[in-house]
C-alpha cells in the first residue's frame, strides 16, 4: 500500500471512530480490560519471581544448608508434606564444623523463636520477631551485612555473653526518636536484657522470611535460655569459596554428616541439604499455574472484545454502504475498500491495547513496589500484547472488510 493512501485510510479510520464514538469506546474498554489482565498479572508474576530470586540469591549461589527436613514448599492444600527427620543436635553440628575440611565457611545456628517481642524502655515490637542463635560466621553465610556496629567476637560466642545484633525493622520499632541503637540495652520477654552491638543492613521481609525482623544472639545464650521450650534443632550453613565446586562440597558434606549421624550404608541420609536456588526454583515453578490462569482470563476477555469489534465493523459497513458505493464509482478498488475497513479495525484494537498496556504496567508495578522491586517494563509481555491486538484487529475486521469490498457499486448507491 502506498504511504499516501495508507495515511488517508488512517484518517478515514479515525473519522469513522468519531462517528460511532460510544460503540467504539465500549469495544476499546473491553480490549483494554483483556490486555490489562494479561499484562498486569504477568508483570506482577515477574515482580514476584524477581523478589523470590533476590530473597534467595542474597543467601548466596554458593551456599547450602544442612537441616532436619527436606526442601518442600506447600502452597494451599496441594503438594506433599516436607519429610522431617530427627533433630540435629548441637554436638552433631559442632562435630561437622570441626571435621569439614573443604574450602568453605561453616556456620551453626538455631531458630529459637519466630514470635518474640523485644522492648526498649516504653517501646515494643510486634510479636513477630525471629530470634536466631548464631556463631561468628552466620552473617557471612546468610548473606547479611552490618550497617553499623560489629559482629560477635569468638569470646562472646563461647561464653554466651548477653549481646545482640538486630535487624532494621526492630530499629524502626524501638528507636523511633532516631537514637543510636548501639550499646542500648533491650529486653526479650522473660529471656532477659541484651546490649546491642550491631545493626544489620536492610534485607526485606518478602515471602515470610524475616530478613529485617530478625535478632541474633550468641548460640550459647540460646542453649541456656531455651526460648522454644522443647528440644533444639540446629542448621548448618556452608559457604563454598568456589561456586564451581558446589556439587563436590555437597557430596563431601553428605559423607561426613552421614558418618556423624551414623546412617547405615543401605539407608538414605536422615537429613536435608538445601541450596538457595533449590527453594527459589520450587517457588517459581509453582507460579506456572498463575501464568496460565492470567493468559486464559486475558484471552477470554479478548475473545469477547473481538466479537464486539466485528459487530461494530459490520454495523459500520451497513451504515456506510452509500459511502462505499460513491468511493467505488470514483475508482476505488476492492483492495482499497478492504484495506480501509481492515485498518479501521486494527486502529481500534491497538488503541485498546495501548490503554491496556498502560493500566497493566501500573498494576504490575504497584505489585513490584509492594515486593520492594524497582520499576519493571516487561517488554516481552508488551510486545505480546501488541501482537495479540493486531491479530484481534485483523480477525475481527477481515470479514467486514471483505464484505464491504464485495459490495456492488450500483446497489450500494441505491442503498437507503
Amino acid at each position: 500500500m502506498k504511504p499516501g493512501l495508507f495515511n488517508v485510510n488512517i484518517g478515514i479510520a479515525f473519522s469513522s471512530i468519531a462517528g460511532q464514538l460510544l460503540r467504539t469506546i465500549l469495544t476499546i474498554i473491553i480490549i483494554a480490560i483483556g490486555i490489562t489482565a494479561l499484562v498486569g498479572i504477568l508483570t506482577s508474576i515477574d515482580a514476584m519471581k524477581q523478589a523470590i530470586n533476590n530473597n534467595f540469591s542474597s543467601m548466596g549461589a554458593n551456599t547450602f544448608v544442612i537441616r532436619n527436613r527436606d526442601a518442600v514448599i506447600r502452597i494451599g492444600h496441594k503438594g506433599k508434606h516436607p519429610k522431617v527427620y530427627r533433630n540435629i543436635s548441637y554436638d552433631e553440628a559442632m562435630a561437622f564444623s570441626e571435621q569439614y575440611t573443604f574450602p568453605a565457611v561453616v556456620s551453626v545456628a538455631n531458630d529459637a523463636s519466630d514470635i518474640a517481642t523485644l522492648q526498649y524502655e516504653n517501646e515494643k515490637t510486634d510479636p513477630n520477631i525471629e530470634i536466631d542463635g548464631t556463631d561468628q560466621n552466620f552473617i557471612i553465610t546468610s548473606g547479611y551485612q552490618l550497617s553499623e556496629g560489629r559482629d560477635f567476637s569468638p569470646e562472646e560466642i563461647k561464653e554466651g555473653r548477653r549481646v545482640i545484633i538486630i535487624g532494621q525493622s526492630i530499629v524502626k520499632s524501638l528507636f523511633k526518636k532516631q537514637e543510636d541503637p548501639i550499646n542500648k540495652v533491650i529486653s526479650i520477654g522473660e529471656a532477659g536484657d541484651y546490649k546491642v552491638i550491631g545493626v544489620l543492613q536492610a534485607k526485606g521481609n518478602s515471602f515470610g522470611f524475616g530478613g529485617d525482623r530478625v535478632a541474633l544472639l550468641p548460640i550459647a545464650v540460646i542453649r541456656s535460655i531455651h526460648l522454644t521450650g522443647g528440644d533444639l534443632t540446629y542448621t548448618i550453613s556452608v559457604l563454598v569459596h568456589n561456586p564451581n565446586l558446589m556439587d563436590a562440597a555437597i557430596s563431601e558434606a553428605k559423607g561426613i554428616f552421614r558418618t556423624i549421624r551414623r546412617d547405615k550404608i543401605e539407608q538414605d541420609e536422615d537429613f536435608g541439604i538445601v541450596k538457595s536456588d533449590d527453594l527459589s526454583n520450587v517457588l517459581i515453578s509453582k507460579m506456572s499455574t498463575l501464568t496460565i490462569g492470567a493468559t486464559v482470563i486475558g484471552m477470554i476477555t479478548l475473545l469477547g472484545a473481538a466479537i464486539g469489534l466485528m459487530n461494530i465493523m459490520l454495523v459500520s459497513v451497513t451504515e456506510r454502504t452509500t459511502e462505499i458505493g460513491i468511493r467505488k464509482s470514483m475508482g476505488a478498488t476492492k483492495r482499497i475498500i478492504r484495506n480501509q475497513f481492515l485498518i479501521e479495525a486494527i486502529v481500534i484494537s491497538q488503541i485498546g491495547g495501548l490503554l491496556g498496556i498502560i493500566f497493566g504496567l501500573i498494576i504490575g508495578n504497584v505489585m513490584a513496589f509492594f515486593f520492594g522491586i524497582g520499576f519493571i517494563v516487561p517488554w516481552l509481555w508488551i510486545l505480546t500484547a501488541v501482537a495479540i491486538c493486531l491479530i484481534v484487529g485483523v480477525i475481527s475486521g477481515l470479514y467486514p472488510a471483505i464484505k464491504a469490498s464485495n459490495l456492488d457499486p450500483i446497489e450500494a448507491l441505491r442503498y437507503e
